[in-house]
């Protein structure tokens, strides 16, 4: 369970905000702890912020398009978060890109410890 004085529902929704007005590598900044891990589905885990920092920018830096990114429904638990997505964006290595995508974020002291992509 987190332990910040901000509900998790109000960390989630603003984060969820800043991902749909592109502000990736901002919100990245914001919410995500120094040991944070990140996973998607198929791979094996990225461990630390520095690592998921320069992850994060390559693929920001990669898009030429970018026509959705859409949070589609989400829920909030005990220091838990899900939150399904629609992209549609053309990336100068992978083209067009088209996908649904769960997040599924863990959260301790107001800042994201894991989190899981899982696409569909």
């Amino acid at each position: 369970m987190t332990t910040t004085t901000r509900p998790l529902a109000e960390l989630e929704a603003e984060l969820n905000a800043m991902i749909q007005n592109g502000r990736i590598l901002e919100a990245f900044e914001a919410f995500y702890a120094d040991g944070c891990v990140m996973q998607d589905q198929g791979f094996e885990p990225w461990i630390g912020k520095e690592l998921n920092r320069e992850r994060e920018k390559d693929f920001v830096s990669k898009i030429t398009e970018f026509r959705a990114g859409a949070m589609t429904d989400g829920a909030v638990g005990d220091g838990v978060t899900y939150s399904t997505w629609h992209f549609d964006y053309t990336h100068e290595e992978w083209g067009e890109v088209k996908y649904d995508q769960v997040a599924v974020r863990h959260w301790q002291d107001g800042k994201v410890v894991r989190e899981r992509f899982y696409r569909g």
